[in-house]
């Protein structure tokens, strides 16, 4: 592949509009395009091109049987991947979309399998960026966009982290700035009754039920018991973060988990001081002040700002409490870590 062009759509202006045009012909003609959305860069590709979705396997170096997320630029545009919608879809879609909410359907005939991981359903989404609505809407297709980084590592959030990991690999990187949510969408199966969460996010269980007005499923990947979701791991995933290990840092994480905050905060201070006397560099990731919102927001990049520093060992608190939107934080720290808990 020729070398990777960046290009800076972060400013409105003719510019930016004829940037963005270059990408979606790109993407027209097979291409692999990086761009941001408000949760993390995806990198799009033709949803209806097998060979330009198996490039994007290629790329990222991602397992064949994980599913990705087709992304469309208007509510109506589901059609042309479901087979059909719901009262429930349609309700989700009209409070959700544009935004942080992917929903898994019976896929139509013509989305290729390789997208859908192998399997009958799709996962559908309206991101809530202008970058990404602009490119898609001019690409006249959707686009099939998993995380833009090497299969594994770190979602990223920023384009520098894309080109960290895709440079070379890909035709264009499109700069948009830093993504303000920072974790992956909620995924909900809607083939399932109730429907079921598979993915937990910012928009939470509890909002899609004050939605739907009725009580949804969670799934057992989402707990804190690693045993628990075992089974699960050996079955075909219906959405993309559910089987294999995900957003790790190249450092060694360790989630330390408590209910009472002063033992936890003693556990955590003896793990630091005991690695750091064998000689490994110890990073701590805390919440701080900050709100959920901040540290879910600012997680994937500090896990790639430690690997940048060179630290060992990175060591983090779990929320205390399980619920909204720690559920999605805890389920994103426990998946890095590869359920590598120190239990308080």
């Amino acid at each position: 592949m020729a070398r990777t062009e960046i290009l800076d759509v972060r400013v409105p202006g003719e510019e930016t509009t004829a940037r963005l045009g270059r990408a979606a012909e790109v993407i027209k003609r097979g291409g692999l395009v990086a761009f941001p959305t408000e949760t993390v860069y995806g990198l799009g590709a033709n949803a209806f091109d097998e060979e330009a979705v198996g490039r994007i396997y290629e790329a990222k170096g991602r397992p064949s049987d994980n599913p990705m997320i087709a992304h469309i630029a208007r509510p109506d545009d589901i059609g042309l991947l479901a087979k059909s919608t719901s009262p429930h879809m349609e309700k989700l879609a009209k409070a959700f979309w544009p935004g942080p909410l992917t929903m898994v359907a019976a896929k139509r005939d013509e989305v290729p399998r390789r997208v859908t991981g192998g399997l009958e359903t799709v996962a559908i989404r309206l991101p809530d960026h202008p970058v990404a609505a602009e490119l898609i809407r001019l690409a006249g297709i959707p686009l099939a966009a998993p995380s833009a980084n090497l299969s594994g590592s770190p979602s990223p959030t920023k384009a520098e982290h894309v080109i960290a990991d895709l440079d070379g690999k890909v035709d264009i990187i499109l700069q948009g700035g830093p993504c303000h949510i920072g974790i992956e969408s909620t995924v909900v199966d809607m083939t399932a009754s109730p429907p079921c969460v598979l993915r937990p996010g910012i928009i939470t269980r509890e909002d899609i039920e004050t939605c739907l007005g009725e009580p949804i499923a969670g799934h057992s990947v989402i707990t804190t018991n690693p045993q628990a979701a075992a089974p699960f791991d050996a079955a075909p995933p219906k959405s993309p973060g559910m089987k294999y290990a995900h957003y790790a840092p190249k450092a060694t994480l360790l989630v330390v988990m408590g209910q009472d905050a002063e033992k936890t905060a003693a556990e955590l201070m003896r793990l630091k001081k005991q690695n750091e006397a064998l000689g490994i560099r110890v990073g701590l990731l805390l919440a701080g002040e900050r709100s959920h919102y901040e540290f879910a927001r600012d997680f994937y990049a500090k896990l790639r700002d430690f690997d940048n520093e060179g630290v060992d060992m990175i060591i983090a608190v779990a929320p205390p409490e399980v619920g909204g939107i720690t559920t999605a934080i805890l389920n994103r720290l426990l998946k890095a870590a590869g359920n590598n808990i120190v239990r308080v």
